[in-house]
């Protein structure tokens, strides 16, 4: 009997196969990818009340991250500033800025300016500022080199795994502690720097789930 379709047609479940399985593994990957927070979160830059440029108060005007944030060595949160420390210069320096009308308003009023937060974990997630910053993690580690923002925008995931790399290898980012608020801080030799560090400090980030959630 002659065959009905021509022998090439054998191939045709295997290539659909094939197909299907490379449709799946890309619909994976891109679901992974584009709802990851490498892909959702990383650049979030939200509009604020009033255009604060550090670039220009911690490049080139000098404010060290303390001066605003005063609390990132005592508390596991980093504060926001009062408008007080705004207007320890701003009651000299542009004093009729309309940029600046936000802050005015909150100093007469005692009503704090309403800044919307850049970098926000999940509820489920603890962290603790100044358990980080105490052993020399650098605020530029997590935060991107503020200094050269213009407008603050997330410069890392803060995802757990992106977590996780520095909790395995936190040599790797470790630095003197009074070189903490140092922007483009870099050692010489950091791989040696980092593990007389972790020594010094004992160091020892969890790795496990209960560390950060519970």
């Amino acid at each position: 009997m002659a065959q009905i379709f021509p022998k090439w047609t054998n191939q045709v479940p295997r290539k659909i196969l094939i197909g299907l399985i490379v449709v799946a593994n890309a619909l994976i990957f891109s679901v992974w990818y584009f709802f990851s927070p490498s892909y959702t979160d990383v650049g979030y830059a939200p509009e604020q009340p009033v255009p604060y440029s550090h670039k220009l108060h911690v490049d080139k005007l000098g404010l060290d991250c303390q001066y605003c944030h005063t609390n990132v060595f005592d508390s596991k949160q980093a504060n926001i500033p009062a408008t007080q420390t705004c207007m320890n210069c701003h009651n000299q320096v542009k004093t009729d800025s309309e940029k600046l009308a936000p802050i005015r308003e909150s100093w007469e009023t005692g009503q704090p300016v309403e800044w919307v937060r850049v970098h926000n974990l999940a509820d489920y997630a603890y962290f603790n500022h100044a358990a980080h910053v105490t052993v020399g993690v650098g605020c530029e580690s997590c935060h991107g080199r503020v200094d050269k923002m213009e407008v603050v925008y997330q410069a890392e995931p803060l995802s757990m795994g992106w977590c996780l790399d520095c909790h395995r290898e936190p040599e790797k980012v470790l630095r003197p502690v009074e070189e903490v608020t140092t922007m483009g801080y870099k050692a010489e030799n950091q791989a040696e720097l980092g593990a007389e560090l972790v020594k010094k400090n004992n160091v020892s980030p969890p790795q496990y789930c209960q560390g950060c959630h519970y």
